[in-house]
């Protein structure tokens, strides 16, 4: 699909909306949760670690889940007709570093709360914590797992394309697993913001998948009767493209 970019008139729709959205969200909730917040803090100060550990953990699963959701729409082509490949890409890795980054000061910080003490090794292994390890491991390997793609858009060319898009479908595993950790080992999962937070992602993500699937199911048909109309021979089921892959702009 060309880049055609959106029109002025429609540019500014967009963007107002974007604003309207905004603003009608941080006029509901910010007096809100500013002020729970606040009393919180002032009556028990001892748990702002606790708060800070749970915001940073909601923070690294949007930013996560919105990479792998701007991953399958790039690899749908949908956003090419209105954005440039390579800002687009750019953003897609920007959001996996992000998420990667929150979820490590996320670790960090549980170190310093005391409602449920972490040790060093804790952190870092898997299934070693105090606390629902079964849950917390999978979050711990979700990390690790997140780490070594984004890892690999810096190695691409030395690992190679195909491996490199192999390593992409782990991505699905890492959404899987930390949205997993967030239900299973979160303390607050049950409020409905948080609730409806991993059902909105969730949801995004299989539609996207279910999508991008039935697209290179087509493609690989009309690619296979083409060559057979040709004489030659059709597609393998091999070279059917991950969700995820798609070719880096030069």
């Amino acid at each position: 699909m060309k880049y055609r970019g959106l029109s002025p008139v429609a540019q500014l729709v967009l963007w107002v909306g974007v604003a309207i959205c905004i603003g009608i969200v941080l006029a509901v909730s910010l007096p809100m949760a500013a002020g729970g917040l606040t009393a919180a803090v002032l009556e028990t100060p001892s748990k702002l670690p606790w708060f800070a550990t749970r915001v940073t953990a909601f923070l690294s699963y949007l930013a996560i889940a919105g990479s792998v959701v701007y991953g399958l729409l790039l690899s749908t082509k949908i956003l090419d007709a209105i954005a440039h490949r390579p800002v687009t890409y750019a953003l897609h890795q920007d959001l996996a570093a992000v998420g990667l980054g929150l979820a490590g000061i996320h670790g960090v910080l549980l170190g310093l709360d005391s409602t449920v003490p972490f040790s060093f090794a804790e952190m870092l292994i898997p299934f070693a914590a105090p606390y629902r390890p079964i849950w917390v491991g999978i979050g711990q390997i979700a990390f690790y797992v997140t780490a070594a793609v984004i890892a690999s858009f810096y190695a691409r060319r030395r690992i190679g394309q195909r491996a490199w898009r192999l390593l992409h479908y782990t991505t699905f595993l890492a959404f899987v697993g930390a949205t997993a950790h967030g239900i299973l080992a979160g303390t607050d999962t049950a409020t409905p913001w948080a609730f409806w937070i991993y059902v909105t992602a969730t949801v995004w993500v299989v539609f996207l998948t279910t999508y991008r699937v039935v697209l290179s199911v087509a493609a690989s048909r009309e690619r296979r009767a083409a060559a057979d109309r040709r004489g030659g021979v059709g597609i393998g089921i091999g070279e059917v493209v991950s969700p995820l892959a798609y070719r880096r702009p030069a």
